[in-house]
C-alpha cells in the first residue's frame, strides 16, 4: 500500500516537472521552413524606453530571428513566436512595413532607404537610421527570413508579420487592397502591340513649384550611377536626382517594369499616332520660356523651338510618338485637301464642318434660296503652327473666320444676280469666287484650292423656285427637241451617205475588178494594136518581099511562060496543021465534012450509050398519035436529023482549025 502511494506521488511529481519544463519554454524546436522571433519576457536591464525592438536586452522583442533545430531558453524568460519564411513568387513584388525607425519626415510618403536597405539585419537597419512606416525599397523574388516582428511583408497571396493587435490585420489588409488596386504586386509590362505609354505619377519627394504643372525629367543619363533611377525603378535615387512628386514628364515605353506602387503610379495611355497626311502641332505646357522663331511678320502669337513652353514651331511628321498628353497637347492638322461643306445634311471627313450649314441667300429679284457650298482647303504643313497660333484649332478658324466671310461673300453676289441668273451663271460665279476669295484664304496662312457651288434650294414649303426651275426645264426640253430633230435630219442624210458609201464599199470589189479588167483590155488593146502594128510592118515586109519574089519569080515564070508558050504554040500550030491536014484528008475520003462530022457523033454517042447501058430504043413506046409522021422518034431522031439537015451541012461548011481565032458571027464551034 505504501509503495503505491510512493508511486503515484513520483507520477505526480513527474507531471508536475514535465508541466513545468512545458511552461517554462527551455527547450524550443524551430522547423528550418520556419523563422522563430524571440520575445524577452523580462530583463534586469529593464523594458525599452521606445521603438519596438530591444536592441539591449531589454525586455521586449529581440532584433535577432532564430533559425531551424532546438533552441534553449532560460526559463520563463522568453516567449518564442514560429513564422513562416517570406516567400516572393516569380514576377511579384513584396511590399515591406516597418514597425520600428526613425519617424518619416514632414513631406516623406514612404521609409527612405538611402541609408540602409537591409532588412534581413533588424539591428543594421535601425542603427543606420532606418526608418518606421513603408519602405520606398521593394522585394522581389526568392525566400527571406525576416524579423516578422519588426517587418510586415505584404504580398498578393499572403500578409507575413507578427500581428501584436487586433487592428493590424485589418491594417495591413486594407494597404493589400490599396496595391492590389494599383496592380502593383505585378511588373508594368508595356508590350510593342498595344501602342501604349505609361505616364507616371509620383507620390513621394520634393513638391512641385507653383509655376510648374508636371515634374521635369531627371536621372535620365545612365552614364550617372548616383542618380540613373532606370525609369523610376530605384526610388533613392530619384530623389537623389532632384526628382519631384506629381505627374511626370518622363514616360515609360515598351518594357517591364517592377516600380513600387506605393512610391509611384503608372497609367497607361496610348501612343499619339500622326496618319500621313497629317502633321502635330505642339502646345507644350511645360519646359522654360523660349526665344519667339515666328518672324517679324507674324504678328498673331510666338512660336518657340521644341523643348521649350509655348507653340513649337516645327510640327510632328507622320510617325508614333511617346507623348506625354498632360504635359502638352497635340492638334492634329490635315496636310492634304480637306473639304469644307456648307450643307447641313452632310458632314467632311475631318468633321471641321459639322457646324455649318447652307448659306441663307437673297437674290435680286426677291427670292431666298439657300445655297449649299464646298471649299477645298490645304494647309503647308510648314505653316501649320502658324495657323494653330492664330486660331487655336483648324475647328475654330473654320466657324469663326471662314463660316462668316464665305457667307459674307455670297450673299453679296446673289443681291447682284436673279434667281435665274444664278443658276444659269453658276460656272462663272464658281470662277470669281475662287480667284477672289483666293487672296483673302492666303491672308490667314491657307491655300483656296476650289471652290464648289451646289443648286440653289427653296425654303421648306416654298414652290416658287420649283415653279421657275420648272419653267427652265421645259424651255430647256423645247430647244433640246428642236436641237434633236435638226440633230436627227443631219442623223438621215449621213446616214443616207453612209448606206450610200457602204453600197459603194459593198460594190467597191466588183468595181475595182471592173476597172482593172478595163485597165487590163485597154492594156491587151494597146498591146494588140502594137501586136497588129509589128505584125503589119511584117507582113508589108513580107508582102514586099514576097512581091519582090514573086515579081521576079513571075518575071522569071513569064519569061520562062513566054519561052513555053512560044514552043508550045509552035509545036500546037505544027500539031493543029498537021492534025488539019489529016483530017482534010479524013474528010475527004469519007466524003466530005459532013459525013465526017455524022460520023465522029455518033461514034461517040455509041461509045456514051455503051457506057451508061441505056437502052437506044424504049422497050415501051407510047405515042398520042397527035404528031406528026417522024416524030414519035424522039431527042435521038431530032438529032440526027439536025445532023443530016442543011443547018449541020452549014455549020460544018466551013471548017475552022483547032487553033484559029472565033468567027464573029454565027454559031461558034464547040
Amino acid at each position: 500500500m505504501t509503495n503505491m502511494y510512493v508511486l503515484g506521488a513520483s507520477a505526480v511529481v513527474a507531471l508536475v516537472v514535465v508541466f513545468l519544463f512545458t511552461l517554462s519554454r527551455m527547450v524550443r524546436y524551430v522547423g528550418n521552413n520556419r523563422v522563430a522571433i524571440v520575445e524577452k519576457l523580462w530583463s534586469r536591464n529593464g523594458s525599452i524606453t521606445g521603438g519596438l525592438i530591444a536592441l539591449n536586452r531589454e525586455a521586449g522583442y529581440q532584433p535577432v530571428v532564430l533559425r531551424g533545430g532546438y533552441h534553449f531558453f532560460v526559463p520563463f524568460q522568453y516567449r518564442v513566436h514560429s513564422q513562416p519564411l517570406v516567400t516572393i513568387p516569380q514576377g511579384q513584388i513584396g511590399y515591406i512595413f516597418a514597425r520600428d525607425g526613425a519617424p518619416l519626415g514632414p513631406t516623406q510618403t514612404l521609409a527612405s532607404n538611402a541609408a540602409t536597405a537591409d532588412f534581413l539585419d533588424v539591428r543594421a537597419f535601425l542603427a543606420n537610421g532606418g526608418q518606421k512606416g513603408p519602405q520606398r525599397t521593394i522585394l522581389r523574388e526568392g525566400t527571406y527570413a525576416i524579423n516578422l516582428a519588426q517587418f510586415v511583408i505584404i504580398t498578393r497571396e499572403h500578409i507575413y508579420g507578427l500581428m501584436l493587435e487586433r487592428a493590424d490585420e485589418a491594417l495591413f489588409t486594407e494597404m493589400q487592397s490599396v496595391i492590389e488596386q494599383r496592380s502593383g504586386f505585378g511588373a508594368v509590362v508595356i508590350k510593342d502591340a498595344t501602342d501604349q505609354i505609361g505616364i507616371v505619377t509620383v507620390h513621394d519627394g520634393p513638391a512641385l513649384t507653383a509655376d510648374q504643372i508636371i515634374a521635369p525629367e531627371v536621372g535620365t543619363d545612365q552614364s550617372d550611377g548616383a542618380t540613373f533611377h532606370n525609369s523610376f525603378q530605384d526610388p533613392e535615387k530619384f530623389i537623389a536626382a532632384g526628382g519631384r512628386r506629381g505627374r511626370q514628364l518622363q514616360v515609360l515605353v515598351e518594357g517591364s517594369y517592377f516600380i513600387n506602387r506605393l512610391f509611384a503610379t503608372v497609367e497607361m495611355t496610348p501612343k499619339t499616332v500622326i496618319e500621313v497626311g497629317h502633321v502635330g502641332v505642339v502646345i507644350s505646357y511645360t519646359g522654360d520660356s523660349g526665344a519667339d522663331t515666328s518672324g517679324e511678320d507674324y504678328r498673331h502669337g510666338e512660336l518657340v523651338a521644341r523643348g521649350t513652353r509655348g507653340v513649337w514651331s516645327d510640327p510632328l511628321l507622320p510617325g508614333k510618338y511617346a507623348f506625354n498628353t498632360y504635359a502638352g497637347k497635340i492638334i492634329i492638322v490635315p496636310t492634304t485637301n480637306f473639304i469644307l461643306k456648307w450643307d447641313q445634311a452632310t458632314t467632311g471627313q475631318h468633321k471641321f464642318d459639322e457646324n455649318l450649314s447652307e448659306v441663307s441667300l437673297i437674290t435680286k429679284d426677291a427670292f431666298e434660296p439657300t445655297l449649299p457650298l464646298s471649299v477645298v482647303v490645304h494647309i503647308d504643313y510648314r505653316k501649320a503652327p502658324l495657323v494653330v497660333q492664330r486660331f487655336g484649332d483648324i475647328k475654330k478658324l473654320v466657324e469663326q473666320t471662314l463660316d462668316p466671310m464665305v457667307s459674307a461673300y455670297f450673299k453679296n453676289v446673289a443681291q447682284k444676280k436673279t434667281l435665274i441668273e444664278l443658276l444659269q451663271e453658276r460656272s462663272d460665279i464658281q470662277e470669281q469666287a475662287g480667284d477672289q476669295m483666293r487672296a483673302k484664304f492666303n491672308a490667314y496662312n491657307l491655300e483656296l484650292q476650289e471652290v464648289l457651288i451646289g443648286t440653289p434650294r427653296a425654303a421648306a414649303g416654298n414652290d416658287q423656285i420649283e415653279k421657275v426651275l420648272q419653267q427652265l426645264r421645259e424651255r430647256q426640253v423645247a430647244e433640246e427637241q428642236v436641237t434633236t430633230y435638226q440633230k436627227q435630219k443631219i442623223a438621215a442624210e449621213g446616214e443616207k451617205l453612209l448606206r450610200e458609201a457602204q453600197a459603194r464599199a459593198h460594190q467597191q470589189t466588183a468595181i475595182t475588178e471592173s476597172e482593172l479588167s478595163i485597165t487590163v483590155q485597154e492594156n491587151q488593146g494597146k498591146a494588140a494594136v502594137k501586136r497588129a502594128a509589128q505584125e503589119a510592118e511584117q507582113t508589108r515586109t513580107l508582102a514586099h518581099a514576097e512581091s519582090d519574089k514573086i515579081r521576079i519569080v513571075g518575071e522569071g515564070e513569064a519569061a520562062k511562060t513566054i519561052a513555053l508558050a512560044g514552043a508550045e504554040a509552035e509545036r500546037i500550030t505544027r500539031t493543029g496543021l498537021a492534025t488539019a491536014e489529016t483530017i482534010e484528008k479524013q474528010a475527004a475520003a469519007s466524003g466530005g465534012a459532013q459525013y465526017q462530022l455524022t460520023r465522029q457523033v455518033i461514034e461517040r454517042l455509041a461509045d456514051a450509050l455503051e457506057k451508061s447501058g441505056v437502052d437506044i430504043v424504049p422497050r415501051v413506046q407510047i405515042s398520042t398519035g397527035g404528031g406528026e409522021a417522024g416524030q414519035g422518034g424522039g431527042a435521038l431522031q431530032a438529032l440526027i436529023g439536025m445532023l443530016l439537015s442543011e443547018k449541020g451541012i452549014h455549020m460544018l461548011g466551013e471548017p475552022v482549025a483547032a487553033n484559029d481565032a472565033k468567027p464573029q458571027t454565027g454559031i461558034a464551034a464547040e
